[in-house]
């Protein structure tokens, strides 16, 4: 660092750039009307400076590392900067410049100080429908034109003023007539207070004083980025995989990975993953991205900023055509499973050079649940998404978190009582699932139950989801996680549904998720046996699992049989 910065003043500015995305997350939370974006947060904001170089990201999502990265530079690239006045906000969601699924809408809003143009404010949120062939616009579609509106870079707000004609379009395209417009205005609130936040750091310090400290964030941060590479080992490392199907065949499509860290930053190459399907399996080129850019953040010291000083040691080669970096008009709004399944693979390539550091294998999939329809009571069409959790992977010294959201998916639960509140639709059944870990000297995460059941209005339900061919994997000699399934009617007609399929429910139809557990670590029959009566005793793991799966007998009277479990594993071995 050269002596013209101050390290304190440094610091400082280093937050306040951080800050401004935080605060600009808690008003797009604490304004917007759906539950997707207020209570499970599927949103991200960012700042980005005149050069478009990212500064500052606020980490709701970290599966939006590589969206934001990739699209907001394109979206003002294709608008034209010249084109571009204060107060202006330009809105986008097109998969094929630079985005991701249709779904995740990003505003953005150039900043302009005295006159000139100095930033840019993002703000990304997950909307509950943008239109398509069902409801919250998921399912297994053939091309990009059944998913939903698609929106170029237009602006939506032009010198402060909502572009009226721009938003009745778009809403008119969308079923969640109350929420959207609500979810939009909040996303338009966000950036308004980045760049308030900013201007007063501007007003503080003088424009060009706080330029220095963005470039010299940037700086640091790539020499920060650097010397942890420098931890790393060196080599190549690959692992292949699958998404267990693509909606329309029973073919698994085939996911290969090879990652070569080197002191010039780490290669992520997915040459040798299957071409892009007419299916709901393609991630687009920012999805994979994303996936990498997590990927890599999980392994260095979590006190390293991310920034455009992180991102160019991310280096990725998808070729174009395939499941990893698809082209129009693919289908795109099942590229989130892609990219799960992608991260689980990367970490599985990884865990030959360091054991100690990756998990076994986690739920790696998005598990959208979206449901839509006319509720008989109030009239009013309606449009529910969310994602629910699974088991993660067991570590080397430690298991696996029971029912969580996974790598770079941090959405949090929608509860009971707020979606019942606000939707014609009841959660009958709300737990975790025993037996569904991986067993290993360390175990994987339990999976989790979730029925929807529809008392009194017909629905139309979408799963799009994976997991139901084969569970995650184990390490070192762990086993395997149960496999999820999707259930119709578990208490009647009890049948099983594929996991990228859409529905249609009459008046008190059930749908049951249940997801996978996580993948175990080293051999379950090293694992102490008071961590399986514990288990046993918490009601996670079954006697009759314990003896079969891990060798160790529990007594009639909530003990460990010493002698038998020794004879037992003696036996299994």
């Amino acid at each position: 660092m050269t002596t013209a910065i101050d390290p304190i003043k440094f610091e400082v500015m280093r937050s306040a750039f951080v800050e401004a995305t935080e605060e600009m997350a808690a008003t797009l939370r604490r304004s917007a009307y759906s539950t997707n974006v207020k209570t499970r947060q599927d949103f991200s904001c960012a700042y980005f400076d005149a050069d478009l170089r990212v500064v500052a990201q606020a980490f709701t999502q970290a599966v939006h590392l590589g969206s934001f990265v990739e699209l907001v530079p394109s979206a003002v690239g294709i608008y034209g900067v010249e084109n571009l006045d204060p107060g202006d906000m330009l809105v986008i969601n097109d998969p094929y410049s630079g985005g991701v699924h249709l779904n995740d809408v990003t505003v953005i809003a150039p900043m302009h100080y005295k006159n000139e143009l100095v930033g840019y404010m993002a703000s990304l949120a997950h909307h509950v429908d943008v239109g398509g062939g069902a409801p919250a616009s998921v399912g297994a579609f053939q091309e990009v034109f059944q998913e939903g509106i698609i929106i170029p870079p237009v602006k939506l707000v032009k010198r402060g003023d909502l572009n009226e004609d721009i938003f009745r379009l778009i809403l008119a395209q969308i079923r969640s007539k109350r929420e959207t417009p609500g979810d939009f205005r909040a996303q338009i609130a966000a950036n308004k207070t980045g760049i308030r936040r900013l201007t007063q750091l501007m007003d503080r310090n003088g424009q060009d004083e706080v330029q220095k400290y963005v470039d010299a964030l940037i700086d640091y941060t790539r020499r920060r980025t650097k010397s942890e590479l420098a931890l790393l080992p060196r080599g190549t490392f690959k692992a292949e995989g699958f998404v267990d199907n693509d909606g329309f065949t029973d073919n698994p499509v085939i996911l290969k990975v090879a990652i070569t860290i080197s002191d010039e930053g780490v290669v992520f190459d997915t040459t040798g993953s299957d071409p892009q399907r007419p299916a709901p399996v393609n991630s687009t080129f920012a999805q994979t991205f994303s996936a990498c850019a997590y990927a890599l953040r999980a392994l260095i010291d979590p006190d390293t900023p991310v920034n455009a000083g992180y991102y160019e040691f991310v280096q990725v080669i998808a070729p174009k055509g395939t499941v990893t970096n698809c082209v129009h008009p693919a289908p795109v709004v099942g590229g989130w499973e892609t990219h799960a399944r992608l991260d689980d693979l990367i970490f599985k390539a990884l865990h030959e050079a360091m054991p100690d550091r990756v998990p076994a294998g986690t739920k790696a999939m998005q598990c959208h649940a979206g449901f839509g329809g006319q509720d008989d009571v109030s009239g009013e069409y309606y449009c529910f998404l969310e994602t629910l959790a699974g088991g993660y992977g067991a570590r080397v010294l430690s298991d696996g978190p029971d029912a969580v959201q996974c790598h770079g998916q941090n959405t949090e639960n929608a509860p009971i009582e707020e979606t019942e509140f606000n939707y014609p639709v009841r959660i009958a059944r709300y737990e975790m699932i025993d037996n569904t870990d991986g067993p290993g000297r360390t175990r994987g995460g339990l999976g989790l139950r979730r029925d929807y059941l529809f008392p009194d209005s017909p629905a139309t339900f979408t799963v799009l989801a994976d997991r139901d061919k084969a569970g995650p994997h184990g390490l070192d000699g762990g086993s395997p996680g149960e496999k999820a399934s999707y259930i119709f009617n578990p208490d009647g007609e009890n049948r099983e549904l594929s996991s990228k399929t859409t529905v249609q429910l009459n008046s008190g139809d059930v749908i049951s998720y249940r997801t996978s557990g996580g993948g175990g670590y080293g051999s379950p029959f090293d694992r102490d046996p008071s961590l399986v009566l514990r288990d046993v005793r918490d009601e996670k793991v079954s006697r009759e699992r314990a003896e079969s799966e891990y060798g160790v007998v529990i007594t009639s009277d909530g003990a460990v049989d010493e002698a038998g479990t020794e004879r037992a594993r003696r036996a299994i071995k």
